[in-house]
């Protein structure tokens, strides 16, 4: 097996590779790859800001397994997903990732450890509405189905009623996520071993049908022990693991998309920073530059007043500050949403930067655009005390 090692954003490194697994994961867009123009036979690989792990069976030569590194740490980066998934519910060390440096080994690890505190007092029962055809009547008749379907025939019956079973959606969701952690390159063998357990605990639950969006769940006091599984399920099962096939070979795996998981993180603690005041805020809200409504645009978050208007707006970025800068494009993006929502002032906020805060007065318009850096590495207390105090100056523009 070839195994390719990459950071989150490191300089490009050339290794050799099939044309056919460079062309792949040139085409998957996974990483930045190209051949290697001084080196034949090489492609140069470069990751962006998708973490984790992916594979790629080559005919005729070895297995390909591209690790990529996050910059933060393991601890870190499950911090903001526990944090983005369950806000209220966090406490720091909830998302257990035991010893793993590896964001796959330890994502698996920690749904593992979810699942089996969630099935620790047996599998949750729940009712189900089912719908079938028998000799004697349980629940209700369906008469249009009946007329339908048996032409006035008194039997069989055609029913519907609620079954009292293990077979509800909560248990479904588990099973279909310990099916896919098994499916993953990189899970390593103990941890397998524990999730193979897990799923013979799941072996009566009927399994999910790939491509069909997953059942809804509702969360109650009834089902509260399957909160944190059902949630780091959702990650596993969710859009961001790439399954595809691309340049001609089946890629597989896990990545999670730095991008949008620091997005989730902000302006989840944000709107969290401002709970229990007399302004709300609206996530991924969608807006228009122009009086016509054609020109389409959604800030990450629009904070409201009272009497409904708008008072902020923030948009959040993963990006490191350069030595010349953040890019200025993020600039005339904000200036764009502060001038459409009628605001003086609109908040960028960064993962990184050498400076907490910038702002810079747009000439001729009077809009102030700040620019925040949140430092990762910081303890989750203190990264969320970053945002409160963010969420106090974003507040301070507002009554000013």
């Amino acid at each position: 097996m070839t195994v390719v090692q990459l950071g989150e954003h490191a300089p490009a490194v050339s290794v050799p590779l099939p044309d056919a697994a460079g062309r792949a994961l040139a085409a998957s867009r996974i990483v930045d790859a190209a051949p290697d123009p001084y080196r034949p036979g090489n492609w140069t690989l470069r990751a962006g800001s998708k973490v984790g792990v992916v594979a790629l069976p080559v005919p005729g030569w070895d297995p390909v397994t591209l690790r990529i590194t996050p910059k933060v740490s393991i601890a870190r980066l499950f911090f903001l997903i526990g944090y983005s998934l369950d806000p209220r519910g966090w406490r720091e060390g909830r998302v257990e990732v035991g010893d793993h440096r590896e964001v796959l080994p330890a994502l698996a690890h920690a749904v593992e450890r979810q699942v089996d505190r969630a099935l620790g007092q047996g599998l949750l029962q729940g009712y189900r509405a089912v719908e079938d055809s028998a000799l004697v009547v349980r629940g209700r008749i369906r008469e249009a189905e009946q007329v339908r379907r048996r032409f006035g025939a008194a039997l069989p019956v055609e029913i519907a009623y609620d079954e009292f079973t293990t077979d509800i959606a909560e248990n479904r969701i588990l099973r279909a996520a310990v099916e896919r952690l098994l499916r993953l390159p990189a899970v390593p063998g103990d941890v397998r071993r524990r999730v193979l357990h897990q799923r013979a605990r799941l072996a009566e639950v009927s399994p999910l049908v790939r491509g069909r969006e997953l059942p809804v769940w509702h969360a109650t006091r009834l089902n509260s022990r399957y909160h944190q599984a059902l949630r780091l399920a959702r990650v596993v099962l969710d859009g961001s693991s790439p399954e595809h096939t691309a340049g001609g070979l089946q890629i597989d795996g896990f990545l999670f998309n730095m991008n949008k998981l620091f997005e989730d993180f902000v302006t989840i603690a944000l709107r969290e920073a401002f709970r229990g005041t007399d302004h709300a805020c609206r996530l991924q809200d969608p807006q228009h530059l122009d009086e016509a409504g054609e020109i389409r645009m959604r800030p990450d978050l629009v904070l409201y007043g009272p009497d409904g208007a708008p008072r902020a707006v923030a948009d959040a970025k993963y990006k490191a500050e350069k030595s010349d800068g953040y890019p200025d494009a993020d600039l005339y993006q904000m200036l764009a949403y502060c001038t459409a929502l009628g605001l003086p002032e609109g908040h960028l906020v960064y993962a990184r930067g050498n400076a907490p805060h910038t702002a810079h007065r747009v000439r001729h318009a009077g809009i102030v655009i700040h620019q925040h850096a949140l430092d990762l590495d910081r303890p989750p207390g203190d990264l969320l005390a970053e945002v409160r105090s963010l969420a106090r100056q974003m507040l301070s523009g507002v009554t000013s």
